[in-house]
C-alpha cells in the first residue's frame, strides 16, 4: 500500500528511499523507541556481563571504565558513569588513553596502573575486539574484562568475561557505534538490577536510561556509522533528549558555540560539537572533554568549554599548517593519476593527521595516508578514502608494510616500522592496483526532486526535515534547481577557500543565498562566477547565521 498521509514531496523523498509501505515509512518518520530497538540480551555475552558487573558492585569491586579517546568512547564512558553515580556507586575510574603517547588500543601498561590502583573489573568502551594479549594480561594480574565495542570481529575473540558487539550473532543490528552498545550494557544492567530486587537499582525510575540517549546520539552522528535501522531510533530520541539535556557541559558548549540547543541536528554535532571534544584529545588533555560531559557544576562546565574551544583554534592552527605543506608535495609528485597520495613528516603529529589527510582527499579524491612521529618516537599515520577503495581491504593487501592498522572502510590509521616507511607509499600504490574501482558511489549529477528556487520555502524544509536525522545511509535529499544565474560570489574563511553564491531564479527573479558543500569550489562542474547561468544541485538548510533558509551547493553544472 502506499503512503497517503504525507505530503507529495515526502512520499517522493521515502520512495527514493526504497520506503513505499505505509508502516515502513511509518517506522522511518516515526521511530517507536520500544518497538523499534533491539534487547540488550540479544548481544551475545550479555547476561554473563550483567551478572559480573552486579556481583562487582555488590562485592564493592573497584571498576573501570575503559574508553577510547575520540567522541564514541568518551561520551560512553561519560553514560557509564551516569549510570554509576546514579546508583550510588562511587567505587570506579575512568582512564582514557594519552592519544599521542599511548595511541589507539587496550594497553598493558594502563591495565597494570589500573590493577596496581585496586581495579577488578575493566570494562572497555569502543575498544578491545582484537585485544587478545591485553586481555590476557589483565587476566594475569587478577583483572577480569568485558569489552564493549564495535568494531570488526576476527575469528578468535579476547578471553574475556564477554565481547560484547553487535557485528556477533546473533545481535541483529550490526551498525551500533562504540556509545550505543555501552549503553546496551547500562540498560541491561538496570533491567536486571531491578528484576533482582538489588537496592541499589529498585529506586531508579522506569525508563531513566533515556536521559543518556543525548550521548549514544552525539556518538553515533560523530562516529559516522549508518543512520539507518536501531540507530535512527537512538539519534531520533536521543537529540530530543540532547535539546533539553540538563547537562552543564552541553549548555555550556552551545552557548560559547552560538548554538540554539532547542534546535540542535546532526550537522551541529558533526561540524560544531563533536570536533570539539575530540579537539581535547588530538592537543593532549583528553579528561578535558569528559569532565566536560560529566560536570554537574555550572560555572566549571562554562571553563571547560571555554578550554576546549581554545584547543580547538589551536588544534585548526596547526592543521592547517600540515595541510599547507602537504598540499606544496602533492602538486610536486603526484599526478591526478595517482590513487594513493602517501607523505610523511616526522615533525608532524600523529593525532592531527587525519583531519589533514581528509582535506587533502576532499582536494584530489582517492586515498591519503599521512605519517608522523608520536611522542614515544614511533611512526603513525592515518588515511582517508573517497569511497572508491575500502581502506581495510587497502591495508590488508598491503604486505607486510605495517606493523599494525584498523580502522573503518573510509578512515583509518597505521603504526609502520622506521625501515619499512619507505616502503610505504609503493607497497600501497601496488595494493589498490590489485584492487577494483567501488564505481557504485553516488554520482553528484544524482538527485532527489526537482524545484525552483521559488519553491523553497520553511514549509519545504519542514517537510525534508521530516527524514532527519541525516547521515550516512540516509543522506540529506538533494535538489536539482534549474535555470539559475549566479549574481554575485563572495569568498570568505582565513585562506579565502569557502565560496558563499547569490542565486537568481531567471523566470521568478527569487533571490537565495548557498555555500559550497563543505568542498572546494573547485570540486564543482564549473567554477562558480558572477552571470553564469547553471543548474545547482543542493540541499536546503535553516541559515543558523543571518536567520531564513540557504542552500548548501553539491555541484554547480552549466546549462549548454
Amino acid at each position: 500500500m502506499e503512503v497517503p498521509v504525507y505530503s507529495e514531496l515526502v512520499r517522493t523523498l521515502l520512495a527514493r528511499r526504497g520506503l513505499e509501505k505505509e508502516e515502513d515509512a511509518a517506522a522511518f518518520l516515526n521511530p517507536d523507541y520500544v518497538a523499534h530497538t533491539h534487547d540488550p540480551f540479544l548481544l551475545r555475552g550479555m547476561d554473563v556481563a550483567v551478572a559480573r558487573v552486579l556481583a562487582a558492585i555488590s562485592a564493592g569491586e573497584r571498576i573501570a571504565v575503559y574508553a577510547d579517546f575520540d567522541c564514541d568512547g568518551i561520551p560512553g564512558a561519560a553514560l557509564l558513569s551516569e549510570l554509576f553515580k546514579k546508583l550510588g556507586y562511587g567505587n570506579f575510574e575512568v582512564y582514557l588513553p594519552h592519544r599521542d603517547r599511548e595511541g589507539y588500543g587496550f594497553h598493558t601498561g594502563a591495565i597494570a596502573a589500573l590493577a596496581a590502583r585496586g581495579v577488578k573489573l575493566i570494562i572497555t568502551v569502543d575498544v578491545g575486539t582484537k585485544a587478545i594479549e591485553a586481555v590476557e594480561f589483565a587476566k594475569e594480574k587478577g583483572v577480569d574484562v568485558i569489552v564493549t565495542d564495535h568494531h570488526e570481529v576476527d575469528s578468535v575473540l579476547p578471553d574475556a568475561v564477554a565481547v560484547l558487539n553487535p557485528k556477533i550473532s546473533p545481535y541483529p543490528f550490526p551498525h551500533l557505534c562504540g556509545a550505543a552498545v555501552a549503553f546496551k550494557l547500562a540498560c541491561a544492567l538496570l533491567k536486571e538490577g531491578k528484576r533482582r530486587g538489588n537496592e541499589r537499582f529498585t529506586p531508579v525510575p522506569d525508563g531513566w536510561e533515556k536521559w543518556l540517549l543525548d550521548m549514544v546520539a552525539i556518538a553515533t552522528v560523530a562516529d559516522m556509522v549508518p543512520l539507518l535501522g536501531e540507530n535512527r531510533v537512538l539519534v531520533h530520541w536521543g537529540f530530543r533528549v540532547l535539546r533539553r539535556s540538563p547537562r552543564p557541559g552541553i549548555n555550556a558548549l552551545c552557548t560559547k558555540l552560538r548554538l540554539r540547543k532547542n534546535e540542535l541536528a546532526e550537522d551541529d554535532i558533526g561540524f560544531s560539537i563533536a570536533p570539539r571534544i575530540n579537539a581535547a584529545s588530538r592537543m593532549d588533555e583528553p579528561d578535558l572533554a569528559l569532565r566536560l560531559l560529566t560536570t554537574d557544576d555550572a560555572r566549571e562546565a562554562d571553563m571547560l568549554a571555554a578550554q576546549l574551544e581554545k584547543l580547538n583554534a589551536s588544534r585548526k592552527g596547526v592543521v592547517a599548517g600540515v595541510v599547507k605543506q602537504a598540499r606544496v608535495h602533492v602538486k610536486q609528485r603526484f599526478t591526478g593519476s595517482d590513487r594513493v597520495v602517501v607523505l610523511g613528516n616526522p615533525d608532524w603529529k600523529p593525532a592531527l593527521l587525519g583531519l589533514a589527510a581528509n582535506s587533502i582527499m576532499n582536494d584530489r579524491g582517492g586515498v591519503v595516508c599521512l605519517w608522523g612521529r608520536d611522542a614515544n618516537g614511533n611512526l603513525k599515520g592515518s588515511c582517508r578514502s573517497d569511497g572508491g577503495v575500502s581502506l581495510i581491504d587497502l591495508f590488508s593487501n598491503a604486505g607486510n608494510v605495517f606493523e599494525e592498522y584498523g580502522g573503518h572502510s573510509a578512515s583509518g590509521g597505521f603504526t609502520v616500522s622506521h625501515e619499512r616507511v619507505h616502503h610505504l607509499p609503493e607497497a600501497l600504490r601496488v595494493a589498490v592496483e590489485s584492487l577494483p574501482k567501488n564505481i557504485s558511489r553516488t554520482s553528484s549529477i544524482e538527485h532527489d526532486s526537482v524545484l525552483t528556487l521559488s519553491e523553497v520555502s520553511p514549509m519545504l524544509l519542514k517537510d525534508v526535515s521530516k527524514l532527519a536525522p541525516f547521515g550516512i545511509g540516509n543522506p540529506k535529499p538533494v535538489f536539482l534547481m534549474r535555470s539559475a544565474t549566479i549574481v554575485g560570489v563572495k569568498r570568505f574563511g582565513k585562506e579565502r577557500n569557502h565560496v558563499e553564491v547569490l542565486l537568481e531564479c531567471q523566470k521568478t527573479g527569487v533571490g537565495m543565498r548557498a555555500f559550497e558543500f563543505f568542498k572546494s569550489p573547485t570540486d564543482f562542474s564549473v567554477t562558480p562566477a558572477s552571470g553564469l547561468s547553471a543548474d545547482i544541485l543542493a540541499t536546503i538548510e535553516r541559515d543558523t547565521f543571518r536567520g531564513g533558509l540557504a542552500l548548501r551547493i553539491v555541484d554547480i553544472v552549466p546549462v549548454s
